[in-house]
This record gives structure tokens, sequence and C-alpha cells, in this order.
């Protein structure tokens, strides 16, 4: 195993569109997996959620860790870690990188999965019969990563 480079843990990152979010809440660790899309132009990784113990946590402590991997076998793999802060979006701004985190992963999906979704419950699992999605993203403060080759 060994190190990669910034911009390699980056090509990570941008290159996939799941991974797992880390939180504090109550003093205990959670990691859950989200559907994510990186927003180069920030720096940022943009996401959405509903309200509940995930956000809570984030609104009452905002450092945050998220990890990706890409992993073609046991033997070949690459894994980014990013250290940042959660940040909740609102108004314009929500709508906007909502609709970026939309179309971006789309592109993805059709690049890498050859398939062709049209609409965000093609490749997310969230329902919103209670409002609004609440739309975050996470400011990245460090990434780096992993590769094991054989």
């Amino acid at each position: 195993m060994m190190d990669i480079s910034v911009s390699e843990s980056t090509r990570v990152l941008r290159d996939n569109y799941s991974g797992h979010l880390a939180y504090i809440a109550d003093g205990k660790p959670y990691v859950i997996p989200i559907t994510y899309f990186f927003d180069a132009e920030d720096n940022s990784i943009i996401s959405y959620t509903a309200e509940g113990h995930k956000i809570d946590s984030m609104r009452e402590n905002d450092s945050v860790s998220v990890v990706v991997e890409q992993i073609q076998s046991m033997v070949n793999w690459e894994s980014a870690l990013i250290h940042g802060t959660f940040e909740e979006l609102e108004g314009i701004t929500a709508k906007q990188k909502l609709h970026l985190f939309t179309e971006g992963v789309k592109a993805i999906i059709r690049s890498k999965e050859h398939k062709n979704p049209e609409f965000i419950n093609e490749f997310s699992s969230k329902s919103y019969t209670r409002g609004n999605p609440i739309v975050y993203r996470i400011n990245i403060l460090e990434i780096t990563g992993k590769r094991r080759e054989a």
C-alpha cells in the first residue's frame, strides 16, 4: 500500500459519487453511506438529506470526514480521505448546488456505468414527504489517499 498525491486523491473523489460520511453525535463516531458530487469549483462535496440524526449532529459539530473508495479487487484499489467542515446551504445557493449534484452524478453514471438516469430518484433512495431536502456541502480542509496494486 502506498500514499497517493492530492491530485490523485482528488481524481478518486471526482470520478465517484458514493462514499462514507463520518460525524460525531453525543461523543460517538458514526459512519454512514452517502451519495455526493465533488464540486471542483468550490473544492467541496455536495449532498442532501432530510431532517434527522445526521443533520442534527452536523449542525452541532461541523467537523466531518468522508472516505471514497475505488475498488477493482482486493489487491487493486484506491481511496481518498477528506477532512472538512459541514455547511448547510439555503435559498438559491441550495437550489443551484442540488442541480449541480443531480447533473454531476448523472454524468458520472453515464460515463462509468453506461446507464442514462433522468431523475434523482434513479440513483438516490431519499424521499421527501415532509418538505424540502436539506442541501449541504463539506468544505474540504485536507485530502489524502492510498493505493494498493498487485
